[in-house]
């Protein structure tokens, strides 16, 4: 099959899975089909599928990232304050690393809105659908949500990293408070933790907390900075920790930071 009739192949299965969608005309447009495919994908509910899909979407989603490029973790440049530290601004699902972190909800199954902006979607769109599957399983055996600032671990799948880190950040609807400022430290403690005990080398975080869920992004860079270097100072089995930025306002906090 070429790429474009993996796609197709793709949506067909899927939609033939939802009465309702079955005769849902699919677009002639590239752009909308791939924009049909991650709908279709984000709303699936965590079931079951075929091993001839996952082998099409598998294929598929592997061409999509070397479509995009992919970087080495190991060529970005370190900080003058710490040569364990770097800062990144790009795609973190097109980043060749031991792990990278997702700012996930407390359901810990990603995100079912279609196409929406945040994180934890796209990590769940490029990863394919078996990372809602293995994180389900993780989340039905666990019984109940996951507590803010905890950390879990499951294979990238089609991603260009190795792991996820899944933790769940604070919201801030009102006034940032002191608990906040602690839940998001231990968001980022949890995670080191796990990678370094998981024996990993390398891990990238994402901006937690900061988009949807509303925390004061100076702040928060301020927090993680300090909690990431004091882990460093007691742990020496991690031997790079990536601060992934998505807007140039993040980087320029990050980049006063980092020095």
């Amino acid at each position: 099959m070429t790429h474009r009739e993996k796609r197709l192949y793709l949506i067909k299965e899927l939609l033939s899975e939802m009465p309702q969608y079955r005769d849902m005309d699919i677009p002639d447009n590239a752009e909308e089909q791939k924009r049909l495919l991650r709908s279709l994908m984000n709303i699936r509910s965590p079931r079951p599928i075929g091993t001839e899909f996952l082998k099409v979407q598998d294929e598929y989603l592997n061409e999509e990232v070397k479509e995009k490029g992919v970087t080495d973790c190991d060529t970005l440049p370190v900080s003058p304050i710490n040569n364990r530290l770097a800062l990144w601004r790009g795609d973190i699902t097109t980043l060749k690393i031991d792990a990278i972190v997702n700012a996930a909800n407390s359901a810990l199954r990603g995100c079912f809105v279609p196409c929406h902006s945040c994180v934890d979607n796209i990590i769940h769109s490029v990863s394919g659908i078996q990372l809602r599957l293995v994180c389900d399983e993780l989340m039905t055996e666990q019984g109940y949500d996951e507590p803010k600032g905890k950390a879990k671990i499951t294979p990238a799948f089609n991603l260009t990293c190795s792991y996820v880190l899944h933790t769940v950040g604070p919201i801030v609807s009102g006034i940032l408070t002191k608990k906040h400022c602690e839940q998001l430290a231990d968001c980022y403690k949890s995670c080191l933790e796990l990678a370094s005990d998981k024996g990993l080398k390398s891990i990238a975080f994402c901006c937690i907390s900061t988009g949807e869920f509303h925390f004061p992004q100076k702040k928060a860079a301020e927090i993680v900075v300090q909690t990431v270097i004091d882990f460093l100072q007691t742990d020496k089995r991690l031997e790079k920790v990536v601060f992934n930025v998505f807007k140039q306002e993040d980087y320029d906090i990050y980049k006063r930071l980092l020095g």
